[in-house]
């Protein structure tokens, strides 16, 4: 789960909070008022020199003036040094600066503080490791809508992880971040809904979060949604929409994908029967897999190989062979 810890400090700066104002006045104005300690210029004119808007970029006196306004408790401002300490941007890199600064922020409802000072708590870096303040200041950027915090926090119930396990909160914040697109999230709560974990089990919930999963290109959705078309729970018997499910995971690599779909070519199952596809895609499968599903796989293949005469099995071979060499474009 340390996952999207580390997004956060991806974090453009926050420099967004004080946009407006910076270009409300010119360069000349924004100085004087941030010589007369106005906290909101001073954020500003750090953002300024930053990033270079108008003026040579500076990075000291970014920093000078990112630090008064931290001084004054401009929250942006704060947020914005601990960025600069954190990465030794200006300053010489201070970890413990940063979290201090990101804290400051953080209760002052800077979200990408929450972010930032949570993901130092779990990483151990500048504080000591802690989850329970890590799972607190990602609750915090969560119900702003952050949808990394709401990731982060539904792992963190799941596991028990610095909060009390609780399925039925890692499902709320895991659906909170798939409807903003989150595809993790769409694949996790998927499985809580086809386990009846933290949720009322139902596949056809299970089928809706596979599928917009799979249709951003997660591999294990994939999968799950071309099973689920083939039995017909959750979603209505269709061998047809199997096997283009199968297909795309199975192009992907995946090998279970790859020896359905061969078995699907055998069986004639949403598409035309062709032994010579179905080995050559059994035999990737067998190759890929490890441990019990290799062997499992490896019994696929050698049955549709008994069936095939020693000329067939020569031009499958060449067949699975190009197919992998091409990186799944020339399977058929």
């Amino acid at each position: 789960m340390l996952l999207q810890s580390f997004r956060l400090l991806i974090l453009s700066l926050a420099f967004v909070a004080g946009a407006a104002l910076a270009q409300s006045y010119g360069l000349t104005e924004l100085t004087r008022l941030a010589e007369q300690g106005d906290a909101d210029a001073q954020n500003n004119l750090g953002l300024i020199y930053h990033t270079g808007k108008g003026v040579a970029p500076d990075i000291n006196e970014a920093v000078k003036w990112y630090t008064l306004a931290a001084e004054q408790g401009k929250g942006n401002a704060q947020l914005n040094l601990g960025v600069l300490y954190n990465f030794g941007m200006g300053v010489q890199q201070d970890l413990a600066k940063a979290a201090h600064w990101f804290q400051l922020a953080a209760e002052q409802g800077e979200k990408m503080a929450q972010i930032s000072l949570a993901a130092l708590y779990v990483s151990g870096r500048g504080v000591e490791t802690n989850f329970a303040e890590a799972a607190k200041y990602y609750k915090m950027a969560a119900d702003q809508g952050d949808v990394g915090a709401q990731l982060a926090l539904a792992e963190m119930n799941l596991s028990g992880q610095g909060v009390e396990q609780n399925y039925e909160e890692a499902a709320r914040y895991y659906a909170m971040a798939a409807e903003h697109g989150e595809v993790a999230a769409q694949f996790s709560l998927a499985l809580m809904y086809r386990d009846g974990s933290g949720v009322e089990q139902s596949y056809e919930d299970a089928a809706q979060y596979y599928r917009m999963a799979a249709e951003q290109g997660h591999i294990a959705a994939m999968f799950s949604i071309a099973a689920l078309y083939e039995t017909g729970e959750g979603v209505e018997q269709d061998f047809n929409e199997a096997f283009r499910w199968y297909r795309r995971a199975a192009g992907q690599g995946h090998p279970s994908s790859q020896n359905n779909l061969g078995l699907m070519y055998e069986s004639g199952q949403g598409v035309e029967a062709n032994s010579l596809r179905a080995y050559a895609w059994l035999n990737l499968a067998s190759k890929i897999a490890t441990g019990v599903e290799q062997e499992r796989f490896r019994r696929n293949k050698e049955q549709v190989e008994a069936r095939l005469s020693a000329e067939q099995l020569f031009e499958a071979t060449q067949l699975s062979d190009r197919c992998l060499e091409s990186r799944y474009r020339e399977c058929e």
